[in-house]
């Protein structure tokens, strides 16, 4: 999934003749964007593209959690907000779940997490696993699921942006746009340089 060609197919380079010497990039949704000056030639461009990708990808590898980081992070979850109660056999990253954040099979204890969550503020992801974890405990969403959730500060917070990144991706998105204005919520800055 994270191949150089599959990066470049979805990344949109944005032109500034604001911008004078710096060039940065930052994820939008499923998209990469890069911020270069607009008198960059097509040759510095795809040099920057490049180098902006690499650097993008170190940066997240470097946040990105193993499974077994996802198995301690949710036995800290439980302990924090569950009382511990629930226990998961295993947690892990998967890459086909498209239309979903998690999921958990309660009669096994499994957790699984879409590879999407990757690179995601960790807050969101620590909702996505309490959220996993409080199914180990109540399988369905009716109101003693939502009431184990409470605890947890930064419910609303995650919910919104997960929404936001859905409704994103809903978006338009128009082929070889330059200048486009960032998105309401603004740059996530990954990563910049200049």
């Amino acid at each position: 999934m994270s191949s150089e060609a599959h990066d470049r197919s979805r990344v949109e380079v944005r032109r500034s003749a604001r911008r004078s010497r710096t060039v940065s990039a930052y994820r939008e949704g499923d998209r990469t964007v890069v911020l270069i000056p607009a008198r960059m030639s097509h040759a510095e461009e795809q040099r920057w593209v490049a180098q902006m990708l690499e650097k993008l990808a170190a940066q997240e590898s470097r946040r990105i959690p193993g499974d077994e980081a996802l198995m301690a992070r949710a036995r800290e979850l439980s302990a924090a907000y569950l009382d511990a109660r629930a226990r998961p056999s295993l947690v892990r990253w998967v890459t086909n779940q498209n239309s979903r954040w998690g999921s958990c099979t309660p009669s096994e204890g499994t957790i699984r997490l879409s590879h999407r969550l990757q690179g995601m503020p960790e807050y969101v992801l620590d909702y996505v696993l309490l959220h996993e974890l409080a199914h180990l405990l109540v399988p369905d969403h009716g109101p003693a699921f939502w009431a184990l959730l409470e605890a947890y500060p930064r419910t609303e917070r995650a919910r919104g942006y997960l929404e936001g990144v859905v409704s994103a991706a809903r978006l338009p998105h128009i082929p070889g746009a330059r200048n486009a204005a960032p998105s309401p919520a603004g740059p996530d800055p990954a990563a910049s340089c200049g």
